[in-house]
């Protein structure tokens, strides 16, 4: 998930553009008993992901699984991904809420989890390694300790302290992962953060300095009772404006899941800092990617529309736009629309349904959507990924409840950095 460059932002600058309300607007609309059923189909199914494709000791969730896999055993591939185990964290806290799974049978995941991650799995000043073995905690092909993914990880621990705030054991737990977290190192003697660090090389030379999914790494550390970062390190990173079908936004040429992964978590409703209202830049990023796709014709439609970096044809592409990402064929990637239910939610929600009702018997499986796919080409990817299912399964419940939200925000560090950040009530 790292990609990126850029200037310094000088300090004091000038508030973005504002946005037309036009252009930000939400799609008006109630969400239908219909839409609840669907919602509720897709969360039941991405939850069991996590449930089922975790290491037995370590909780550990596997990067991807088949999607045509019908028994629920965990998956032969060892790969696991520190940001699907946050995101399966969060899921644990959705599916203990639903009822999708017995409280007893969550509780025991989640400190299995915790526990693993704060005694045994090998980490440096407190980030681990962006990939490990699903059992053993072993580093895989010499990756990178990955700041981003870490954070994602440290979302999800924050998220189940908070909803089992009740739980000795787990509270200890997340907050010891938590606060031996040295961010300053990760700064790397700048302002800005580095995308990881490699025992056998150093630091790697990208740093997180140019708007993107990084919020959350900032908030993160600005919160931090023990490692925090300098206020004025929310002001070290870019925020370029793009302009694109009358609609002008915070943006930087990624694909769509730049902005749906901090906010999976930071209810940024209502709030600005000195430069954006971000979730209504994200509505207005969403109305633009839905403008773009549908401008490049069939097989692109109202109902068939939405792109990120996943899996296609030929192997992993970050695909997306405006502009163009990627060599885009024709493919459709589920968590594209599903990201942005918060954000767009009649126009998400009828893109999800038809996707299902259209194409469900090749793409839709145990865990919900295949990771993309391309109807017209005959191609079904065969795996689920866990971070793409994650961001679907968070925001789906964050438009029907804003649950992960407001459980997340019950973390005081949360505001602290909030605060920190220059953020005010609009």
């Amino acid at each position: 998930m790292q990609r990126r460059d850029c200037l310094k932002l000088i300090a004091g600058a000038a508030l973005l553009p504002t946005f037309a309300a036009s252009a930000v607007s939400t799609t008006s609309g109630a969400i239908t008993a219909d839409d609840e059923a669907f919602l509720d189909d897709m969360q039941r199914r991405g939850c069991l992901y996590f449930a089922e494709q975790a290491g037995a000791q370590s909780g550990q969730v596997l990067d991807r699984a088949a999607a045509t896999n019908t028994d629920g055993k965990l998956d032969p591939r060892r790969l696991a991904s520190i940001a699907a185990t946050g995101f399966g964290l969060t899921s644990l806290c959705i599916a203990e809420k639903r009822g999708y799974q017995p409280r007893a049978q969550v509780l025991e995941q989640v400190r299995r989890t915790l526990r693993f991650h704060a005694n045994t799995l090998p980490n440096v000043h407190g980030f681990f390694y962006h990939f490990n073995d699903v059992d053993t905690g072993a580093r895989i092909d010499k990756n990178e300790v990955s700041s981003i993914d870490t954070s994602l990880l440290l979302c999800g621990v924050l998220t189940a302290r908070a909803h089992f705030h009740d739980d000795a054991e787990i509270h200890h737990l997340a907050t010891t992962i938590y606060e031996r977290v040295d961010w300053p190192w990760m700064l790397n003697g700048g302002e800005s953060f580095s995308m990881g660090w490699h025992p056998e090389t150093g630091f790697l030379s990208a740093r997180w300095h140019k708007y993107c999914e990084l919020m959350m790494i900032y908030l993160l550390a600005l919160g931090s009772p023990t490692h925090p970062i300098p206020a004025s390190c929310w002001d070290a990173w870019t925020r370029p404006v793009m302009h694109y079908d009358g609609l002008t936004y915070i943006s930087s040429d990624d694909p769509l899941f730049v902005h749906q992964y901090s906010q999976a978590y930071y209810d940024f409703r209502n709030k600005q800092d000195k430069y954006a209202d971000y979730f209504t830049n994200s509505i207005t990023a969403t109305r633009a990617h839905e403008a773009f796709c549908l401008s490049l014709g069939k097989p692109y439609s109202r109902d068939y529309w939405g792109i990120s970096a996943s899996d296609s044809q030929h192997g992993y592409t970050a695909w997306g736009g405006p502009p163009a990402q990627g060599q885009i064929d024709g493919s459709v990637v589920p968590y594209a629309t599903a990201g942005s239910l918060p954000f767009l939610p009649a126009d998400c929600l009828r893109v999800q349904r038809a996707l299902k009702a259209n194409y469900g018997n090749r793409a839709w499986g145990r865990y919900g959507f295949c990771d993309a796919f391309h109807p017209q080409a005959n191609w079904y990817e065969t795996d689920c990924l866990g971070i793409d299912l994650g961001i679907s399964v968070l925001m789906a419940e964050n438009l029907r409840t804003s649950f992960v939200w407001a459980t997340f925000a019950l973390n005081p560090e949360v505001g602290t950095a909030m605060a920190l950040a220059g953020f005010q009530t609009t």
